[in-house]
């Protein structure tokens, strides 16, 4: 019997191992060979070592990735927070509205704030202004906002949502106001949404290109433009060592936010 059930157990991983092994690891070792060969096939560091050249456009998507996140997360919170309290139909609601722009894709959303914030866009004709927005790094960092906002609202909303409804009173008994109550005993308790809503912002910000390609108007370039550009050019090579660079500054962010998660759940009344 237990042999039996071994079997049938791996009969049904064996479609997700065949999944891991097509479409995780067989790129991430294509990744890898190109990132450490030339374009002769020949074994190099030059790929990764040349890429000195490109610090600054990492810094600037790693700048503008921090600041997008930030924001959201200033805005989320207390979004995820009025959600979570308010009552269960007004709570579907609200999810239903937050949602709802994740219904049209990514590139008719880009372009609709590209006609609302562009030059003679809607935003200008409305305040009678010519103020010039598309082609700046507030442009882009908007359209992250934007786009990646409910990603940082959901888990927080899930995490405040499962919260015990008698820490509240016990809080409340122990003489806490609304704002001790938040700040010593939910904000501590709702550490894992925010860690998940930082990493599932800041990791598709630092990676996007077609928001800050539309939106940037082509004034600057992040490194998901560099990427893009070097495969277009057939320089795969190069593509694939500035990608093997970024996905290692995402682990170990990801790293770093995982340790300060397996740190959390301290109340302090």
């Amino acid at each position: 019997m237990k042999k039996k059930r071994n079997l049938m157990q791996s009969i049904a991983a064996a479609p997700h191992i065949a999944w891991a092994v097509l479409f995780i690891l067989m790129p991430l070792f294509i990744v890898i060979y190109y990132a450490f060969t030339d374009a002769d096939g020949a074994f190099s560091f030059e790929n990764v070592t040349g890429l000195s050249e490109y610090a600054s456009i990492f810094g600037l998507s790693i700048e503008l990735s921090v600041i997008a996140t930030f924001i959201c997360l200033l805005i989320g919170y207390p979004l995820a927070y009025i959600i979570a309290r308010s009552k269960p139909k007004h709570q579907k609601l609200f999810l239903m509205l937050l949602m709802l722009p994740m219904w049209t894709n990514l590139l008719i959303r880009t372009y609709s704030i590209m006609a609302i914030f562009d030059d003679g866009g809607f935003l200008n004709s409305l305040l009678g202004t010519e103020w010039h927005i598309i082609g700046t790094k507030g442009a882009v960092i908007f359209g992250m906002v934007y786009d990646f906002l409910p990603y940082m609202v959901l888990p927080i909303y899930t995490c405040i949502s499962k919260i015990d409804p008698k820490m509240w009173e016990a809080a409340a008994d122990l003489g806490c106001n609304t704002t001790r109550t938040l700040t010593r005993v939910i904000f501590p308790l709702s550490v894992s949404g925010i860690i998940s809503g930082v990493t599932m912002v800041f990791v598709p910000s630092i990676s996007t290109f077609y928001i800050s390609q539309k939106l940037g108007g082509g004034t600057f370039e992040l490194i998901g433009d560099t990427i893009e550009r070097q495969f277009v050019s057939n320089a795969l090579n190069t593509g694939a060592a500035i990608s093997l660079v970024m996905m290692v500054l995402i682990l170990i962010s990801l790293s770093i936010m995982n340790r300060f998660g397996e740190e959390e759940g301290e109340v302090i009344v």
